[in-house]
């Protein structure tokens, strides 16, 4: 059985395994790869039939695995190696999506491997199913005087510069303003495939976008009715976000 470890620390990579090699000897590891384009292309270059695959890494997460693959490519199996908190474990079980926790128990590794020989573990749609629910579970922490407020990543609604400061709309009516410049949150917010900036004062949350109007050079209408100009270099870009009915 072959296998590939897409992780970005030298000693995970070491560490994993070893313990592949001492709990699993039928597996043979035939890449070890440090971000998600390289392992990509290792995935299809030597087509395994198991991918342990970490979540937290610089550029792309784990999760995005989904944007290099069509749904008919996933024949593989992925383990998810990851320090995640408890939110994002409870989207993987409520995917059915496989996982070990690190630092990573050979016993839960052997016993994970008992499991993925009873049945085949992952598929392209429970991979979107996790993506999405961590995506609704994660929170960011923002900046408000001497305090930090913590917010559910997908409780922003919209975001606005203003001169030095970024106004954030939340879901359930409330406003916050900070100190950071819409760059940072841009920057911030650019591993969660929901944010799109539109404009140059405004970044907005694609899943409660409710309509969208070519008029006056283009307008995004949020489920709260408010209207959010977009950019006419950014039109095609963000109308890729949604499937269209086409015309026969």
């Amino acid at each position: 059985m072959k296998a590939i470890i897409i992780e970005d620390e030298k000693r995970a990579q070491i560490y994993l395994k070893g313990v592949i090699n001492q709990v699993a000897p039928e597996i043979e590891v035939v890449a070890i790869c440090d971000d998600l384009p390289s392992g990509v292309l290792a995935i299809r270059k030597f087509q395994p039939e198991m991918v342990f695959l970490d979540i937290e890494m610089p550029k792309y997460n784990g999760l995005e695995i989904v944007n290099f693959f069509g749904k008919d490519e996933i024949q593989f199996n992925i383990i998810f190696t990851t320090a995640y908190n408890q939110y994002a474990i409870q989207a993987f079980k409520t995917s059915a999506l496989d996982y070990l926790l690190k630092p990573i128990d050979p016993e839960e590794l052997k016993e994970t491997m008992e499991r993925y020989k009873q049945k085949q573990l992952t598929t392209f749609h429970k991979l979107q199913v996790a993506k999405l629910s961590i995506a609704h579970t994660e929170r960011i922490a923002i900046p408000d005087g001497n305090n930090l407020i913590m917010i559910e990543v997908n409780e922003i609604l919209y975001l606005k510069a203003d001169s030095n400061y970024t106004d954030i709309h939340l879901t359930n009516g409330k406003k916050y303003t900070t100190s950071r410049i819409l760059k940072n949150f841009e920057e911030t917010l650019s591993s969660y495939s929901q944010f799109f900036r539109c404009h140059k004062s405004y970044i907005i949350n694609i899943l409660h976008t409710l309509k969208f109007s070519r008029v006056n050079g283009g307008t995004i209408v949020l489920k709260n009715d408010v209207e959010i100009p977009i950019s006419i270099e950014k039109t095609d870009t963000f109308l890729k976000a949604f499937k269209k009915i086409p015309r026969f």
